[in-house]
């Protein structure tokens, strides 16, 4: 029979995708970790991966192993946490990945009250606007928003994202009435360099807007800055300008109209299986802190 600890090995490097990520999540050099599945494949007499330098891929009998040993392995893991309760504690250092407002606004102010119910774990968080490489950079989980190809990944919708035509009272004193969706040319529209086309959902269906301001910019928060100040009309999410519209500091405009609806804050993680608690207890504290209805859009028409 195989050893247990060599087909954790082999799951692992499935699910990471590489010799080299799985030795860095199991604390193992390449060579150690390709040595223990040599070992499997011999006690099997079957070949399990293909492997090259950059990648591995399943073969046939690979993927029907691997299929059965995940479920061996939970079941294993269903058992000692039964007799250890260990999925009822959090430990070790959680890394994330976030967007960088996002992340300021709707992860760091609720960190305090996460970390206080979890005091055996350590935080990692990184906020950056680029997509990480989630396994090659080891980051244990990733917020992303928008709508997601198919990936390889999980992803866990944690809430919707609306997106709406936005200006300051002050810009629409000084500015012709926005009744018609073509009449933005006549206005000075904000984005950033690579959200110049905003994709919009309208009583006629999608439609793309090309964005011509006076103000360039890639920085998003710069945008938010100059609607709020009265410098034109923006695409926004709610949860990054919600207290802005709810205080009236802010009015949308062409309410009709609203960014792609499928769009939705999503955790990323690399596996279902052999998800860490730690990974767990993050996704569920966003997911209950947002909701179906978030907080941020609370109070909006």
């Amino acid at each position: 029979m195989a050893n247990i600890s060599d087909m954790a090995v082999f799951a692992n490097v499935v699910a990471s995708g590489g010799l080299t990520a799985a030795g860095r999540q199991l604390g193992m050099s390449p060579a150690v970790v390709s040595k223990r599945l040599r070992k499997l494949e011999e006690q099997l007499g079957a070949r399990l991966l293909h492997r090259t330098t950059r990648q591995v891929s399943l073969t046939e009998a690979g993927q029907g192993y691997y299929d059965r040993v995940v479920e061996i392995l939970a079941d294993i893991e269903k058992a000692e946490s039964f007799v250890s309760r260990r999925s009822e504690f959090v430990r070790g250092i959680l890394k994330i990945s976030a967007p960088t407002t996002f992340g300021r606004l709707h992860i760091a102010p609720h960190l305090h009250k996460f970390m206080r119910n979890n005091t055996d774990l350590t935080v990692n968080l990184d906020l950056s606007d680029r997509f990480v490489d989630i396994v090659g950079e080891g980051f244990d989980v990733a917020i992303r928003i928008g709508t997601l190809d198919d990936s390889t990944l999980v992803a866990k919708k944690l809430a919707s994202v609306r997106r709406v035509l936005c200006a300051s009272p002050d810009y629409l004193q000084s500015h012709a009435e926005l009744q018609h969706l073509q009449q933005l040319d006549e206005h000075h529209c904000l984005a950033t360099h690579n959200q110049n086309i905003w994709k919009l959902e309208g009583p006629e269906g999608p439609v793309d807007y090309r964005v011509n301001g006076d103000l360039q910019t890639n920085s998003s928060e710069v945008v938010r800055e100059a609607v709020i100040t009265g410098s034109g009309i923006a695409l926004r999410s709610t949860w990054d300008v919600g207290p802005e519209l709810a205080s009236g500091k802010l009015k949308i405009l062409l309410s009709q109209y609203t960014g792609n609806k499928h769009a939705a804050v999503y955790a990323l993680y690399p596996t279902r299986s052999f998800l860490p608690a730690k990974v767990r207890a993050f996704i569920e504290f966003l997911a209950e802190l947002y909701g179906p209805n978030p907080y941020w859009d609370r109070g909006l028409v």
